[in-house]
Formats: structure tokens, sequence, C-alpha cells
């Protein structure tokens, strides 16, 4: 059985061969650890790295321009971004429309040719459709995907967290008009992967806090779960598969989310509770589990790492599917438990 295919049987629940699992290292993490020492753990772990080959020379690792330390960045829609923490997206210092005395003279980048993030003229869709089609041949999983953020918080990078949040409260016109515009730029993005034939279109958008979600629930009910309704039209009549992803806790959101139609919610573990996900999304949904990273993978012994990873496929994994893993490894973690994750995830890939 190809990726691909084990892939879609989780997604399914048509009984996949393995837990597929993405493990990937934040950029940061190439100037806070030796690299050789990353070297040596992707290596022993052929299982998560099947296509690792260790560089012949210094390593460059992938640095966005909203991810460059001390060097702020303005992205395609206007807003300052800056990081302290070279690899690490920051946040936005610069809030474009955080008056609306701007909004009459406003305009939107071009989804033609740009995500958002890089100015307008960098995007190739013909190198992405081209990227696209070689996956097919290569019979693997292909995805297209939004930018992160590409709703809610894209309204809070033009406007400001609170600005928005008292925006809705008072059902301002001029948010709705705003929203319409993020709306049309998304859609556009959506329309040209779905053009493409991809498998899956993700729609990457953190909505919690550590405690609850960014919003009410009736707040997103009335502003953001609609237009959500709308940019995932195109790709679940074309047949996608559809990916949600939230940081944070979304507990009093998942209903309104799967409600949706997704097919796999990426939520992150200890924050919303492991039980808890087992209680209320297994079987329902496919459940792509964010192992945690701020308090046992962190914190904890190299044993208490290799419980958590077992629990978690214990209690949410099944010979149907329904379990996909996802792992983002920031600085700060101890070798000794970036080695226990991976022995464990390696480990139990296979028990379904």
């Amino acid at each position: 059985m190809n990726e691909r295919e084990n892939t879609l049987r989780t997604i399914r629940f048509e009984g996949p061969q393995w837990i597929p699992v993405q493990f990937d290292f934040n950029g940061s993490c190439w100037h806070h650890y030796d690299e050789q020492d990353l070297f040596d753990l992707m290596e022993q772990h052929r299982r998560l790295f099947p296509n690792f080959k260790r560089p012949e020379g210094p390593s460059e690792p992938h640095i966005a321009p909203w991810q460059l330390e001390h060097k702020p960045y303005r992205d395609a829609w206007g807003s300052v971004w800056e990081t302290t923490d070279q690899g690490v997206t920051g946040a936005v210092t610069e809030h474009p429309l955080e008056q609306w005395d701007q909004f009459a003279q406003y305009l939107p980048p071009d989804p033609a040719t740009t995500k958002g993030g890089l100015p307008e003229g960098s995007l190739d869709w013909e190198e992405i459709a081209r990227h696209v089609r070689i996956q097919k041949e290569q019979q693997r999983f292909t995805a297209g995907t939004l930018p992160h953020g590409h709703t809610f918080l894209r309204l809070t990078y033009l406007r400001g967290y609170e600005n928005v949040i008292l925006d809705m409260a008072d059902d301002d016109s001029r948010l709705r008009e705003l929203l319409g515009m993020v709306e049309s730029f998304n859609l556009y993005l959506v329309r040209r992967y779905v053009n493409m034939g991809v498998d899956q279109m993700g729609y990457p958008e953190d909505l919690g806090m550590q405690q609850g979600p960014m919003l009410s629930p009736d707040q997103f009910r009335t502003y953001i779960k609609p237009s959500f309704e709308r940019i995932m039209k195109p790709a679940r009549d074309a047949g996608c598969l559809l990916h949600m992803h939230s940081d944070g806790d979304v507990r009093e959101l998942t209903d309104d989310l799967l409600a949706l139609g997704i097919n796999t919610l990426n939520i992150q573990d200890l924050v919303n509770g492991v039980d808890w996900v087992r209680d209320n999304l297994k079987g329902r949904v496919c459940i792509d589990l964010d192992i945690d990273r701020q308090n046992i993978v962190r914190f904890g012994t190299a044993q208490d790492v290799k419980d958590l990873v077992r629990e978690e496929v214990e209690k949410l994994s099944s010979p149907a599917g329904g379990l996909m893993m996802h792992v983002d490894i920031y600085p700060g973690i101890p070798l000794e438990n970036l080695r226990a994750l991976m022995d464990a995830l390696e480990e139990h890939m296979t028990n379904k």
C-alpha cells in the first residue's frame, strides 16, 4: 500500500496499514540545536524521515521573510510582522486598517499573484500545477491549502484582535465588507487548487486560546462559519477532502466545525484533552492530532513522552483508521525527549 492509499484509507475509515505521522522541525531549531544531532536523529528514524539525505555541507533552512529576527516585514495585505527569534513566526505589530478611515482607499492583494504573505508577483500557479501533476504521477497524496489564518486571523491582522471583537459586538457593516473582501481572495485560491484535482484542500485557521476560543460560539456562527461554508463549497462539490486546522482550545466550536462537512480535524492534544477528544470526536471525523509541545514533551522525562504517545494511540486509534499524528518541534525540547518521541511514534505507527 502506498502513502496516498494509506492516507486516503485513514481519512475515510477504510482500514489503513499504518498511522500517518508528519514530523516537522521549526526553522528556529537549526540555530538552537547542533544540526548534526538533528541529522543523526533523522537518519535513525527512517519511518518518520524515509527520504532524508544528510547534507554534505552546512544546511540552509528556509526562513520566510516574516520569520527574520528583528527585521519587520510588510506582507501583501499591508500587515507588518516582527519576530525576536529567527525562524519563528512572530506577531503583527502594525495593522493597516486599525482605523476605519483607511478602508475606503484600501485594496486587497491579487490572489493570481500572491497568497498574501509574499509580495504580489511572487506566486507561480503554473509551477504549483506542475508540482501537483508530478505528485499525481508518483501516486502521492496531493493537497492544496489556504494560508494559515485565512479568515478570522486575517481580520485580526488587518484590524487588530480587540477591534475585530468589538466590530462583531457592534455588528459593524464595514467588518462584513472586509470579510467579503477576504472571502473573495480565499475563494480564488480554493478554485485554483480544485481545478488541479488535488485530493485534499486545507483550511488552517487558529481559533482557540489556552482556554476557550478567541471568539464566542455566537460570533463564530454569525461571521466566520458562513464564510467557511462558502470557501469550502467548491472543494466539497468537487469531491476534495476537507482538512481543518486550529491550535488552542476549540471544544466549544467543534460541533460547528464538523457541521461544515470536514473530513479531518487537526487539533492539539493536551489543551483539548485526550479523553475529551476520544469521547467527542473519535469515529466522527479523522483526528489529525497535534502532539504536545508545551508540557510533557518539553518538561517531562523521556518515559513521560513515550507514555503520552502510547496513551494517545491506545485511546484514539482504530483498525478502521481515523487517526493521524502531527509533530511540530520548537527549541527547548531536550534531545533525549526528541529521541523518545521519535522512538514512540515509530513503535506505535502500526498499533491500530
